[in-house]
This record gives structure tokens, C-alpha cells and sequence, in this order.
């Protein structure tokens, strides 16, 4: 797309990207986005005779730290195998004095 020197030129890239599909999508998403918050709301406010023990309290802090350390750890172990191959194909490795095994496995496949 040409530069016209426009400072708007964002939202005319925008614009011209967003077809129907894009903009169906990005209101029924908004749509759930304020459902959830009034559902949130009046979840928070008609619920104001209960009280939460302090046992209650607790389990929820740990069962935050437990799946916070679990997403923690599974990410870790993500960028862990990512940055030293653990993701690529497996590569065949022949080695040079291991001519003998090589044919017996040549033989063997062609017996079956």
C-alpha cells in the first residue's frame, strides 16, 4: 500500500483489511466481553450474605500457586525443548565402521 503521507494511516490499513467476517467477529466477541463483565457483576454484588471462611481463603491462594507453578513449569519445559532441538525430526545417524549392521538391517527388511 502506498504512502500518501496521511498521519491516520493505521486506521486505513485497518480498515481496508477488515472485511464482514472480521467485523461479525470482533462484535460478537465485544458482545461477550460485556455479557461476561454483567454476569461478573452481578455475581459479585447478590451474593453479599455469605461469608468466605478462612479456609476457604487458603485453598484458593493454593490452588492459585499450584497452577501458576504448573504453567510456570510448562512453559519453562516449552522454551526448554524449543531452544535445544527437542522439537525437530528425528535424523537418522549412520556412523562410517558400522557398514556390517547397516546390511543386516538392509537384509533383514527385504527378507520380510
Amino acid at each position: 500500500m502506498k504512502d500518501t503521507g496521511n498521519n491516520d494511516r493505521t486506521s486505513t490499513i485497518m480498515s481496508a483489511r477488515m472485511g464482514a467476517g472480521s467485523w461479525i467477529i470482533l462484535i460478537v466477541l465485544l458482545s461477550l466481553l460485556v455479557a461476561t463483565g454483567f454476569v461478573i457483576h452481578f455475581g459479585w454484588t447478590l451474593g453479599n450474605d455469605t461469608d468466605v471462611p478462612t479456609s476457604g481463603y487458603a485453598a484458593m491462594a493454593f490452588g492459585l500457586i499450584i497452577s501458576l507453578a504448573v504453567g510456570f513449569s510448562l512453559m519453562a519445559l516449552l522454551f526448554y525443548s524449543s531452544r535445544n532441538g527437542y522439537g525437530e525430526p528425528p535424523v537418522m545417524i549412520v556412523l562410517e565402521d558400522d557398514s556390517m549392521e547397516s546390511k543386516n538391517v538392509r537384509e533383514t527388511r527385504q527378507n520380510q
